[in-house]
């Protein structure tokens, strides 16, 4: 009796602690400004494939503008790198990026060079950019760069106008409603954070940053049936993507579906998840659920070997004395 009153209190805190999880990862954040040329300083003329990379893992992507510039707003505290991609090119990294509180927005130079067989990164093989991005008019896109620099300095309201302009100018330009989205949301306003984020994926069924937000916003709400089904899309689109799997082992377990949880769950485990341990805790709830106690404590003690301080903290450590005190 004492372990289940215990286990339904620790019930009862894990939306909350999650959720002040993943406030405290948006609050801890940068930017990124991405600056791709030529060794001879040229800009290279094609939009290209920039892709931020965390931990082995890609954490978001955008491509350059007609300047050769990029940008990743809201990137959580710690190192990563870019990598540059496109038809003409040879697939570039970059150095390592720290984000740290200390600087709002860190930049990065990455020099690329020219393929030396353009048919090896030519039409052969699949498209870099799609064919919306191709179509994006450069006014629009000019007032998508203004907005993303309004955003860096967390001027809401004014990046808000900016996106409106640019979707004036070409109403299908999913990364504009995603990131109008994003700015609502930091607004507090539900409402016209999920219009703008169903239009982007209306826009672009394949654009995965949108279907996460969404899924976000819906878990922010309480909407966990809805959360799943975004963040089912958002994998299915990118299943390399370990954020994207936490978040949905999260909608899974709130939802009760502790298979779906584990099988989740391991997907992550096979990747590298160095900023995620808290999907450890997550599958150690669904193995209490289905009484699997013992998998419970390794998934835990895990846990705690790879997060030993933060807001789940106390919890898994308290969560852990009382599976042991039943098991024994």
């Amino acid at each position: 009796m004492f372990r289940r009153r215990t286990l339904v209190r620790l019930q009862l805190s894990l939306l909350s602690l999650v959720l002040v999880a993943e406030t405290a990862a948006q609050n801890s954040t940068g930017n990124v400004h991405v600056h791709v040329t030529f060794p001879d300083d040229r800009v290279p003329q094609r939009q290209l494939k920039v892709e931020l990379v965390g931990a082995g893992n890609q954490i978001a992507q955008t491509f350059t503008n007609d300047q050769g510039q990029a940008q990743f707003v809201g990137v959580a505290l710690g190192t990563y790198y870019v990598r540059v991609s496109g038809e003409g090119i040879e697939d570039t990294e970059s150095e390592a990026i720290d984000v740290d509180a200390r600087k709002a927005t860190q930049s990065v130079f990455v020099r690329v060079r020219p393929a030396s067989n353009a048919e090896k990164n030519g039409a052969a093989g699949v498209p870099t950019v799609s064919a919306g991005n191709l179509r994006i008019p450069a006014k629009a896109s000019k007032e998508f760069d203004k907005a993303t620099e309004l955003m860096s300095k967390q001027e809401w309201q004014k990046a808000i106008e900016r996106l409106n302009k640019a979707l004036a100018i070409y109403p299908d330009y999913a990364q504009a409603y995603n990131n109008l989205g994003v700015a609502y949301a930091r607004l507090g306003n539900s409402e016209k954070e999920r219009e703008a984020l169903q239009k982007a994926v209306a826009a672009n069924d394949h654009f995965a940053p949108a279907f996460v937000n969404l899924g976000q916003m819906e878990l922010r709400l309480h909407n966990f049936n809805a959360a799943q089904g975004d963040l089912e899309k958002a994998s299915s689109v990118d299943p390399s993507d370990a954020r994207t799997l936490v978040l949905l082992a999260q909608a899974e377990l709130l939802n009760g579906r502790f298979q779906e949880v584990i099988a989740t769950a391991q997907k992550v485990h096979s990747m590298s998840h160095a900023s995620f341990a808290r999907i450890h805790y997550i599958a150690a709830r669904a193995f209490e659920k289905l009484n699997r106690l013992p998998d419970a404590v390794t998934e835990l003690k895990l846990f705690l070997h790879e997060e030993s301080a933060g807001p789940l903290t106390a919890a898994a450590n308290q969560e852990l004395a009382v599976i042991q005190k039943e098991i024994r």
